[in-house]
């Protein structure tokens, strides 16, 4: 689903939630008591400036008694196909998180990744994929990334392993730039860096990538 429509989706649900909302004659907040949320999500749900989580939307059906409208736009309409079905909710997750910070021992980490590099990843990753596939991929990782820039983002921490820095991902040049790119937003404070050199030794996440997400109201996941 192309940005725009996406955008149309998440604007038609939050209409439609204003509209029987205000039909059962309750509140942001009588509504948000019902469903587990607070008054705020429901109000950002209705504006569209939060995507409509599918456990939420179908709290918000059995409260409107609406007969499951909520929970089918949600799966028919909202939910994004650019991501792996594992991690999608991760994706979620990071437009609502208030701070991240990620461990990558192989792989520059999605939100940090340029267009090039991400192109390379999803290459490698996806040898016999279509064109369409790969920019679909690509696409999603940019709008990812536009978190850091937000003028709501997270704060962002990354530790990467020198590994990381070493593997020349789509050659040289992509490289390059992908470095080049890393450095403008430590430089900017838009992130925080620190590199993990060969020189530490052994290390607790030795075969995997570690990312921690905390929340204004929630959690940490």
């Amino acid at each position: 689903m192309a940005n725009g429509s996406r955008q149309a989706a998440w604007e038609f649900f939050g209409a439609e939630l204003k509209r029987r909302r205000e039909d059962a004659g309750f509140t942001q907040v009588e509504l948000g008591t019902r469903a587990f949320a607070s008054g705020g999500y429901i109000g950002q749900f209705e504006q569209a400036i939060r995507k409509p989580q599918l456990d939420v939307a179908q709290r918000i059906g059995e409260a409107l008694q609406s007969d499951g409208i909520f929970e089918r736009l949600c799966r028919k309409l909202i939910d994004d196909r650019r991501y792996a079905h594992y991690f999608a909710k991760a994706a979620e997750l990071e437009t609502l998180a208030i701070s991240i910070c990620e461990f990558a021992h192989a792989l520059v980490p999605g939100l940090l990744q340029t267009p090039a590099y991400a192109r390379a990843v999803t290459l490698a990753m996806n040898p016999f994929a279509s064109d369409g596939f790969i920019d679909e991929k690509v696409s999603g990782r940019m709008e990812r990334g536009r978190i850091l820039t937000d003028a709501t983002r997270p704060k962002y921490w990354a530790i990467l392993h020198e590994n990381v820095l070493r593997i020349p991902v789509g050659g040289e040049a992509v490289m390059a730039e992908q470095l080049e790119h890393i450095a403008t937003l430590a430089r900017e404070r838009t992130v925080a860096v620190q590199v993990l050199p060969y020189t530490a030794g052994g290390y607790a996440v030795m075969t995997g990538d570690l990312r921690l997400m905390e929340f204004e109201d929630a959690p940490p996941t």
